[in-house]
């Protein structure tokens, strides 16, 4: 199945696995793919032992990295001593609070609580000193494809990927930010329609893709949202896409780190089930739609936080919902393709079934209307 995007990274199919569960990573690439290692929610440090558990597992085969480069974030500076309570407004707890009391979910101990949100602000790199911290690492390790995401690379960026031989990638869900992408120089661009989980746009990747391929010529473009099998990736390659970025596929697979709870309600849940919500990480972020969701889009409720605050809360709240199993209050990034997912299956088996299916679908429309 070789095209531009096999070409340029040497893979045997142009998938590409996006997730931040490094065994996805390994399996995905070993299965003749690309997969892709989301660094939100790792300190540096940790960012260091994962990159050397892939290294070490990976077999040779190419993998890459993506990294948050928002434009607007909230600077967090906690002075001296100063607890991290201070950076959240008492509005925002107490609403918290009592949702999570309604659902019989105790508190946590003021210990713990402000061990988890110390530990999450560290893991949340976001702002241009940790990108440099973050690519520092990065480039100190075998990785192919650094992909810039809510954002776009700084010509510094641009310069030491040039420089190592990596190639970069920018996530996009409209065609000015394809542009911007394009102006900043990057390789190669990822349509994210508005059906993908996590940070999206609102233009669905049946109307994005052609745009942005049209725009960006002759650069590859990889379609993303809504990308689950060999049918919808012969629909992104009819758009003109050179390849497909999948996230959501992944979720309930055996190599797949979300919690129990969440993975139940992936293999149950139909595509209406999700939410584009600000109430996951303070900005727009397609979630499973959950008792968490329906709460913060109430007319009574605050307003969420921007990020990173959003996330001290998220965090802190779902770790205490798990702790008591409560499946009504679990949420989590996954697109609209979940309606879809009904089996746990490997990453290795999904990868297989969707080039048979591609293959098998491509035949078929060759027959049909030759």
């Amino acid at each position: 199945m070789g095209n531009q995007v096999c070409t340029m990274f040497g893979l045997d199919a142009p998938i590409f696995a996006f997730s931040h569960c490094r065994d996805v990573v390994v399996e995905a690439s070993r299965a003749g793919g690309m997969g892709v290692l989301g660094t939100a929610g790792f300190t540096p440090e940790e960012l260091e032992i994962e990159l050397n558990w892939i290294d070490r597992h990976v077999h040779g085969k190419p993998y890459g990295l993506d990294l948050l480069m928002p434009v607007s974030y909230e600077t967090v500076r906690l002075k001296p001593g100063q607890p991290t309570s201070a950076l959240l407004p008492d509005q925002q707890v107490a609403f918290v609070d009592e949702l999570l009391t309604r659902h019989g979910v105790p508190a946590m101990p003021v210990e713990e609580s402000e061990t988890l949100r110390r530990a999450t602000l560290n893991r949340f790199t976001i702002t241009p000193t940790q990108h440099v911290q973050i690519l520092d690492i990065a480039f100190r390790h075998p990785i192919k494809l650094l992909v810039c995401s809510l954002g776009t690379p700084s010509a510094e960026t641009v310069a030491r990927a040039r420089t190592a031989g990596m190639k970069l990638a920018g996530l996009v869900g409209s065609p000015e930010h394809a542009c911007r992408q394009r102006e900043a120089g990057v390789d190669l661009i990822i349509a994210q329609g508005s059906e993908a989980g996590g940070h999206t746009g609102q233009i669905s990747t049946m109307v994005l893709t052609p745009q942005v391929v049209d725009l960006v010529a002759p650069m590859p473009v990889l379609a993303a949202g809504g990308i689950a099998s060999g049918r919808q990736m012969l629909a992104a390659m009819a758009l003109g896409a050179a390849g497909v970025w999948c996230g959501s596929v992944w979720l309930a697979s055996p190599q797949s780190d979300a919690p129990p709870e969440v993975k139940q309600r992936i293999l149950s849940a139909r595509s209406s089930e999700t939410i584009v919500s600000r109430s996951y990480s303070g900005k727009n972020s397609r979630v499973l739609k959950s008792a968490w969701t329906d709460a913060w889009a109430a007319v009574d409720a605050p307003p969420t936080l921007p990020m990173p605050l959003q996330s001290l809360l998220v965090k802190e709240a779902m770790a205490r919902a798990q702790k008591v199993r409560s499946e009504p209050l679990a949420t989590y990034p996954a697109g609209q393709v979940i309606g879809q997912i009904t089996s746990e299956i490997s990453v290795r088996q999904i990868y297989h079934d969707m080039i048979l299916e591609f293959a098998d679908q491509l035949e078929k429309l060759h027959k049909k209307y030759s």
